[in-house]
């Protein structure tokens, strides 16, 4: 009865947390969502593009994330490297990121430095100014991290080749930092052809977030983004990927101490918000196997039978491609191998295709998942994070208000309902780290600030 009692009381708190969200749209297409937080005078302000990895083309892959590395070289009245220095010196931190759906644009400033955010983002918005001679700097930028992030180690490498093995279609495949030969084929027209393309206050959503009144958000928005003109975006073709009709596995062979598994089960991610039910089923199957230090799979194979120095499970509801992945990995133990701890997580799978789980494990997973949910909207930038995110990826904020309560909604037998109909050897993709033998002239190699203006 204390799980149940404290699910009922944490459900109720999104409902106050989103009281004071308020929406707006311009003439132009843009749309504003302010959410106030007034605990203390500080704002976060996001733009966010719905232009992301997944609106790429084969040959021009790693375009979204050179094009958020160049929003920092300049405009027509700002120098290259000014607009970090110029939120600096009023105090704040900003930065960015590109992700498949989108990209976004953030800063945290005092509430009063807010019509200087806003302002520092339409212009770069509207006036870019992307030159030859910083390309060519920046892309050695882009390619030095794609090297210390993907190619220097060993699980981001399985990573890239598992997510290409799994989608053979549907661009999620491709990585968002590009592939080698690309970025080192890519040109500024490239990068100009994308900010054309994509950058248009029709195709954005500004997020505010913290101590501020939502009516002068709007009129800063309104003052500066407003002259902004609408901009004709390009088709968006349905990129869905073909059944998967068989195991799907692959080994690469990369410097590393220790094996590494990772699987994939082919999922569905949220697509009717008032009716789905499997995607919050499938959230809590991961709860259950992977939501804390005594979940199944650490509980077993680490503790227990010590197969495993490390497990793993997870499932992302959301995605704009309406693609999603039910996702083991783990990394054996010193004298154990890959295919013994595959097994062994299959095991802790089939035991719950089996017997299921039981209602005060599922209500623990709950607590804790809702609990964690929560917590986390203290963070004003978690709050600004959720909402640019379900609204870039095509859903409403709204339905933040309802995840509480779709989570409480779950059985057991929709839990065991869920393993039985996703997780199946004719929908998984494994992909096995063959560990090679560590260079010695390879452990200190120079790292780059992926954001180096």
């Amino acid at each position: 009865m204390i799980f149940r009692s404290l699910i009922v009381l944490l459900a109720m708190l999104p409902a106050l947390t989103f009281a004071n969200t308020h929406e707006f749209k311009l003439d132009n297409g843009m749309r504003i969502i302010v959410q106030e937080d007034h605990r203390s005078p500080v704002v976060v302000s996001q733009v966010w593009y719905r232009a992301g990895s997944i609106d790429e083309v084969n040959g021009k892959t790693g375009v979204a994330h050179v094009l958020e590395h160049m929003m920092f070289k300049g405009t027509k009245e700002i120098k290259p490297g000014q607009f970090s220095r110029i939120i600096a010196a009023a105090g704040g931190r900003e930065n960015a990121f590109t992700g498949r759906d989108y990209t976004a644009y953030f800063q945290q400033l005092e509430k009063s430095q807010l019509p200087l955010s806003i302002k520092l983002e339409a212009d770069r918005m509207n006036n870019l100014v992307l030159t030859e001679e910083e390309f060519a700097k920046e892309i050695r930028v882009v390619m030095e991290e794609r090297r210390w992030r993907t190619d220097d180690k060993a699980h981001s490498q399985v990573y890239e080749q598992f997510n290409a093995a799994v989608y053979q279609a549907h661009p999620y495949g491709r990585p968002i930092v590009g592939w080698m030969n690309d970025l080192e084929n890519m040109t500024a027209q490239d990068a100009r052809d994308w900010y054309k393309q994509w950058y248009a206050p029709n195709n954005a959503t500004l997020v505010v977030v913290g101590d501020v009144d939502p009516q002068e958000v709007y009129k800063l928005a309104k003052k500066y983004f407003g002259p902004l003109k609408v901009r004709a975006l390009p088709d968006r073709k349905p990129q869905n990927e073909p059944e998967q009709k068989g195991e799907r596995r692959i080994i690469v062979k990369a410097q590393a101490e220790l094996p590494y598994v990772l699987m994939g089960f082919r999922a569905p991610a949220l697509n009717d918000p008032e009716n789905d039910w499997e995607p919050y089923a499938l959230e809590i199957l991961a709860g259950v196997l992977d939501g804390n230090a005594s979940a199944r799979l650490n509980q077993h194979l680490v503790r227990e039978s010590q197969i495993a120095v490390s497990v793993g499970a997870g499932y992302g509801m959301t995605q704009r491609g309406r693609q999603s992945l039910f996702l083991l990995e783990g990394t054996p133990s010193q004298g154990k191998t890959a295919a013994e701890l595959e097994a062994a997580l299959m095991q802790q799978v089939d035991k719950i295709k089996q017997s299921g789980i039981t209602a005060d494990e599922l209500q623990r997973v709950k607590a804790q998942v809702i609990a964690a949910d929560v917590y986390k909207r203290d963070s004003m930038f978690y709050q600004a994070m959720q909402i640019g995110q379900l609204e870039t990826i095509g859903f409403s904020w709204k339905i933040l208000k309802d995840y509480p309560a779709r989570l409480s909604a779950v059985t057991p037998e929709q839990v065991q309902a869920v393993a039985v109909k996703y997780l199946v050897r004719d929908a998984l993709t494994v992909a096995t780290l063959d560990p090679q033998p560590i260079e010695p002239n390879n452990t200190n190699k120079p790292q780059v600030n992926p954001h180096a203006r």
